[in-house]
């Protein structure tokens, strides 16, 4: 199979679909990678370190996307580039009829995308959808991790007064109580990182969430370090209320997230207090959210900081990339050494990957979401 590996033209996207020697494992295979000049430079990897595992360099992105079989890369393709150096192209032009995308699309965002692979009847393969054995997302577990622990990162910087915020150090110091942080969305894998930061730099941090079971574990694991609570509309309103750094990290895979803040509960909170929006590719947490890049991350409404970027793990590529590359590899080999439709069928987790294919849309959530026709990938071969 041929593997095309584009630049990511999103602006401050600097991750790559494959590193060297994750490339490297396509080519043992026998498959031909075509990798896009400087595709991998923003993640550390020069153009002479793909050539030297056996991968192609082509200068253009139109030439990646002309050559390849399957691309592989991280965002999803976009309709107009942001990167200046891309302004005005498109990889909705460049898509193929029959082509294999393997990359994040997170459809339930994007009604535009969503009719953009329906139409060029492309083979799109998410991962965010892709389950493996335990039913878990092991595709999106990666950059979850990475972007829970930036969320605390980034949140304590915006807090600080120079950035807008409150001026409340997170862990507090003798004589002075933590910030309170809380994390909407707690149990899951951008939530717990969250708090493992936030507990770890000593603010007071409450987990929200329905799955109690997890919660219990939470509970135990901190020894009650960790305040838990059962999500419902007024004890997300009383909470917000208190917090001075508030995470949105609730997901519902493939869908659109639920809006647990909304434009009604911002006088409700402290000026300068700050959210961070980790589901905002998923549609955010927040009501009043919307995307946000590195160059410019927050913006203010009713006084409360908002950070919504969308790319978030984009700003550590040297760690991202390679964590989602171990993450990928082993599907991606899986569809290029069996083809795609082999390679679906045999593996259950990966099926739920499908999100369209050839015309049809493939992910039920959204389809529901987007009020578009649903096919059930299982019949289809």
């Amino acid at each position: 199979m041929k593997i095309g590996v584009p630049i990511e033209i999103k602006k401050h996207e600097y991750r790559v679909g494959l590193a060297p020697h994750h490339a490297a494992a396509y080519v043992k295979a026998g498959h031909e990678v075509y990798i896009q000049h400087d595709a991998g430079v923003g993640s550390g990897y020069s153009d002479e370190a793909y050539t030297a595992v056996g991968c192609k360099i082509l200068p253009t992105i139109e030439d990646v996307y002309a050559k390849a079989d399957m691309i592989i890369k991280v965002k999803e393709p976009i309709e107009h580039g942001t990167k200046p150096e891309y302004d005005g192209v498109s990889e909705y032009k460049l898509m193929r009829e029959g082509q294999i995308l393997y990359t994040y699309f997170h459809l339930a965002a994007d009604k535009a995308l969503t009719k953009a692979c329906v139409e060029k009847k492309i083979i799109a393969i998410a991962y965010e959808t892709i389950r493996d054995r335990k039913g878990a997302l092991p595709c999106l577990k990666p950059m979850s991790e990475i972007a829970g622990r930036l969320s605390v990162q980034e949140g304590a910087k915006y807090l600080e007064k120079p950035f807008g915020g409150r001026g409340v150090l997170l862990g507090g110091v003798t004589g002075v109580l933590p910030a309170n942080v809380l994390v909407l969305g707690g149990a899951g894998v951008v939530g717990r990182n969250a708090v493992a930061m936030a507990v770890g730099l000593g603010a007071n941090v409450t987990a929200v969430d329905v799955n109690l079971d997890a919660l219990t574990e939470m509970d135990t694991h901190y020894a009650g370090r960790v305040h838990t609570l059962y999500s419902t509309d007024e004890a997300v309103r009383e909470e917000i209320a208190k917090a001075d750094l508030v995470i949105g990290a609730a997901l519902i895979p493939g869908a659109a997230t639920p809006q647990l803040i909304r434009k009604e509960h911002l006088p409700l909170m402290k000026k300068g207090a700050v959210i961070v929006d980790v589901a905002i590719d998923q549609g955010g947490t927040c009501q009043t959210s919307h995307v946000t890049y590195h160059d410019n991350p927050v913006f203010e409404e009713q006084g409360v900081i908002h950070y919504c970027v969308g790319n978030m793990p984009g700003a550590v590529p040297c760690t991202s990339t390679l964590a989602l590359n171990n993450a990928t590899l082993k599907y991606g080999l899986a569809i290029a050494n069996k083809g795609y439709k082999e390679a679906l069928k045999a593996d259950p987790g990966l099926m739920l990957g499908l999100n369209a294919h050839l015309g049809k849309l493939t992910c039920k959530p959204v389809a529901d979401f987007h009020g578009m026709e649903y096919t059930d990938p299982n019949t289809l071969f």
